[in-house]
């Protein structure tokens, strides 16, 4: 493990870095090492599992293709267990592989060959992200819904529900302002920190899973819905049949 550098962007939080690639990893533990960050490196998937339990990261970047257990893998049993962020690093560039990453949990992605500054710029928004304000409210309640962000727990009908830094923070940001459209761009910006029509996926996929977890339908008193050629919005009953929405297709 790299002693951190005292920079105060990286604080000393400690990143797990997994991938299988001697020179991947020395790279990108440069350019943490130098922006303050504490890493620890895995060259595999069990050692990365060992690793994550003994050292307790604030962040795992992980790569998708490791030898024996592979990244889905890592990524399902870290996540089974914590909510700890994790990049994902994939060399594949069919989209599928990318949005079955984010559908295990994944908080964000990044295609190789990337550049190791982007790759840290990624690192410090998604820690970045996972800071609070005391500006903020300290819960948004609403009829079979309760968010609390000081606990960082949201509650469906009394029943708790287990969501990921990122989807806790897109659901939050959703119902801060019910009934407010939010682009696809206005999401990828605020919640993930950059901007890109290529990273649209993204915001849907989460997007997917939040409704699966909450059982947000239209049929509910809340619900996620999506609007034609513009975006998401947080609907505290069940939309008009006037307004001209998309079907819930999972998108």
């Amino acid at each position: 493990m790299s002693k951190s550098a005292g920079h105060a962007t990286g604080q000393g939080r400690k990143v797990l870095l997994v991938d299988d690639e001697d020179s991947v990893r020395e790279l990108i533990e440069l350019y943490l090492v130098k922006e303050g960050f504490q890493v620890i490196n895995a060259r595999d998937g069990r050692e990365a599992l060992r690793a994550n339990g003994e050292h307790h990261p604030d962040l795992v970047v992980l790569d998708l293709l490791l030898p024996g257990l592979d990244g889905r893998e890592v990524c399902r049993q870290i996540r089974a267990r914590s909510r700890v962020p994790i990049i994902m690093l994939t060399a594949l560039s069919d989209e599928v592989d990318r949005v079955v990453g984010l559908e295990l949990g994944a908080d964000d992605y990044v295609v190789k060959p990337f550049s190791a500054r982007e790759l840290v710029a990624r690192v410090k928004a998604v820690l970045r992200r996972g800071a609070t304000t005391g500006e903020e409210a300290e819960a948004l309640v609403f009829p079979g819904l309760r968010i609390d962000r000081l606990q960082h727990r949201v509650e469906v009908d009394g029943r708790e529900v287990h969501l990921t830094p990122t989807e806790f923070r897109l659901l939050w940001h959703l119902a801060s302002a019910p009934g407010r459209v939010f682009t696809r761009a206005d999401l990828l910006d605020h919640i993930w920190g950059y901007d890109s029509e290529s990273d649209a996926r993204t915001v849907d996929v989460h997007v997917k899973r939040l409704r699966q977890k909450t059982g947000a339908t239209e049929s509910r008193s809340f619900a996620i819905t999506t609007v034609w050629g513009l975006g998401y919005r947080f609907e505290t009953r069940a939309l008009p049949d006037s307004e001209p929405s998309e079907p819930d297709d999972g998108r």
